[in-house]
């Protein structure tokens, strides 16, 4: 417990995003005075605003230091208040709050501050609600996504499922992958799979079955064996990952699920572009969480990780070329070029992944057929790079001339400056031996409108090249960025926002319409391979509920998981998508998660939810089928 506690409290405000209202007690048995409140929240303190009892020093996105009056002294078991008026935005949610907080002497000492969640005044939080129901499944099958089609007849449960005499060797190997695969994620439970024949068990014969769809697996139940039947290793795999979820289920609750001794499943996937996107820029996961989550990536059937590596708050990718990128980008302290944010506190955090990391976890990933999507996010979102690199801002630009979205000054690199480009061909050079993937994701998100317009390189440029505004210099910036990936062999990816101000050359891009729903038709019709990833549905950081007392974000409303799972992102013009519509995918941003309960609660079961949309057709989903077999799928 720390000496100093601090609580925050939110109450509505007519015409204005409310108050906030801040209580910091001395729990101390010494006065306390010449010092500072720093804290981190998401709920920043705008530009325009009125402070009462205490005056902002000092703000970096969602960095704050607030002072008191200088003759304030806060003597033991005493308080010091403050208001704060004129927000960024209303907080909706409890999470909405203080993430870290600490008090800073004058002579740079650190002291820790406890703190809770926001509390809301003068209005009722309301009740959340159950995030799923009881659940009723009508076939007793535990498959997750539900195939595309079964007729089965329930048997005895096998002790085991072994290889079948005279397995060729690559079938033995993907055996015994997905047997690691249920051992870790379910350490407890007795292995699935045995590499040899067991009493009581039942054998698998593999079939090359050519005229099976890619990806696609059949399986037939007899009496005395099971066959597999698929066209590639794929199919194969996603074949083996069923039986697998089939005999745990029958293990888990065997008085709801059975396995089955009789029958067939034909299945394959709806999409061929089955998503998980990570930050780890906001929050840096170790590698063995990275690990993990790939791991219940693929028992869902999601064949894409998408590896949000760098943005605003930090590098996160060893670039030798450039160590400064992990040395100054990759460090958040008071002390550090970069100010702390969401939950680091005044002590240094330092956080990247070696490139021999990311071997690992790109090799992990190819092994169950996950493929890694790396994104460097560019121009914007650029803060931690452009603190790195000096010599990637133009000297003459003025300071804090535009804002981001997320608050932070002059975080875009500059199109005008000749080494930026150097820069990133370095960076896509050594990424090239470490990401053999066909795509790589350059962001190109929420570059602010007025961003470049104060750099007098900029305005060279675009008076030489006649362009018209920020947008257009980010078209200008990104057709050379996709002309650098593909005379390296690689295509782009991106936000949606890539299209804007011309966009980029449709052939070899793809765009990730986040916006809005309707974003992604629009892309399609514009000629842009499209991946579906709605914030209304399909952004795990925002809450479950209204409820003031469910974590998560607030920008796109709520996500129900019923929500999520219902929604059908082709909506009701599939035609206008027809052959430029790839997949979905989810995105976890971890500004918002706080530790790894919230990670659970706000991720699952709505990404299994959203790996159900993405294989299976829309006829065949089922709510409360979903519901039931879903508490026994794992999380983090």
């Amino acid at each position: 417990m720390a000496d100093y506690s601090l609580e925050t409290s939110w109450c509505p405000v007519e015409g204005s995003f409310g108050r906030l209202t801040f209580t910091l007690h001395n729990l101390s048995a010494e006065p306390l005075s010449g010092f500072s409140l720093c804290y981190t929240s998401e709920t920043r303190v705008a530009d325009k605003h009125v402070c009462d009892g205490g005056s902002l020093k000092r703000q970096v996105a969602h960095f704050h230091e607030f002072l008191p009056s200088e003759e304030l002294t806060v003597p033991p078991g005493g308080c010091w208040r403050f208001t704060v008026e004129g927000l960024s935005r209303e907080p909706k949610h409890v999470t909405a709050g203080v993430k870290s907080a600490y008090l800073t002497l004058a002579d740079r000492r650190h002291l820790p501050v406890d703190f809770g969640d926001l509390m809301l005044k003068g209005r009722d939080g309301g009740v959340s609600p159950p995030l799923l129901p009881p659940g009723k499944a009508d076939e007793p099958y535990a498959l997750l996504p539900w195939p595309l089609s079964l007729g089965l007849k329930a048997g005895d449960l096998p002790a085991t499922l072994y290889p079948a005499e005279r397995t060729r060797p690559d079938a033995i190997e993907a055996f015994s992958q997905v047997l690691s695969l249920y051992q870790r994620l379910y350490p407890a439970e007795d292995a699935a799979f045995s590499l040899s024949a067991v009493d009581g068990g039942r054998r698998v014969r593999f079939v090359a079955e050519s005229s099976i769809a890619a990806f696609a697996y059949e399986l037939r139940f007899t009496a005395h064996e099971i066959v597999l039947s698929s066209a590639d290793d794929a199919g194969r795999r996603y074949g083996l990952i069923s039986l697998a979820q089939l005999l745990h289920g029958a293990r888990a609750d065997g008085e709801r699920f059975k396995f089955p001794n009789f029958g067939t499943i034909a299945d394959q996937p709806r999409y061929d572009w089955r998503g998980c996107h990570l930050d780890v820029s906001g929050r840096f996961y170790p590698v063995t969480d990275v690990v993990r989550l790939i791991d219940i990536l693929a028992w869902n059937k999601l064949n894409i990780f998408h590896w949000h590596l760098t943005d605003d708050e930090a590098w996160r990718l060893e670039i030798k070329a450039y160590p400064e990128l992990t040395a100054v980008g990759a460090r958040l302290g008071l002390d550090e070029a970069l100010a702390p944010q969401y939950g680091d506190g005044p002590e240094t955090r330092a956080g990247y992944y070696t490139q021999d990391d990311v071997r690992r976890i790109v090799a992990h990933a190819a092994s169950l057929g996950v493929e890694v999507v790396p994104e460097i996010d560019i121009p914007g979102h650029s803060a931690a790079a452009l603190s790195s690199l000096p010599d990637l801002v133009d000297p003459q630009e003025a300071e804090d001339s535009y804002r981001s979205p997320q608050g932070y000054a002059n975080n875009a690199l500059n199109p005008a400056v000749e080494f930026t480009y150097e820069f990133l061909g370095t960076v896509f050079d050594e990424m090239m031996s470490l990401f053999p993937g066909e795509y790589f994701h350059i962001g190109g998100d929420e570059v602010a409108s007025g961003a470049w317009l104060s750099s007098p390189l900029c305005q060279a440029l675009m008076k030489r090249e006649k362009l018209a505004g920020p947008a257009a210099l980010q078209s200008y910036f990104l057709k050379r960025v996709h002309g650098m990936l593909s005379e390296r062999g690689r295509k782009l990816a991106g936000w949606n926002e890539v299209s804007h101000g011309g966009g980029v050359d449709r052939d070899g891009t793809l765009l990730m319409a986040w916006e809005r729903p309707d974003v992604g038709i629009e892309l399609a019709q514009a000629g842009y391979d499209v991946v579906m990833t709605p914030g209304q549905a399909y952004y795990l950081d925002m809450a479950q509920a209204e409820a003031w007392s469910e974590p998560g974000a607030s920008w796109a409303g709520f996500t129900p998981p019923e929500r999520t799972y219902c929604y059908e992102a082709e909506g009701e013009s599939p035609e206008a998508l027809k052959g430029k519509m790839r997949g979905i995918q989810a995105c976890i941003w971890s500004g918002d998660i706080a530790s790894r309960a919230h990670f659970n609660r706000l991720v699952f079961p709505r990404l299994s939810a959203i790996a159900e949309a993405a294989w299976t057709p829309a006829d065949r989903k089922d709510w409360d089928r979903f519901a039931v077999i879903v508490r026994m799928w794992p999380k983090l």
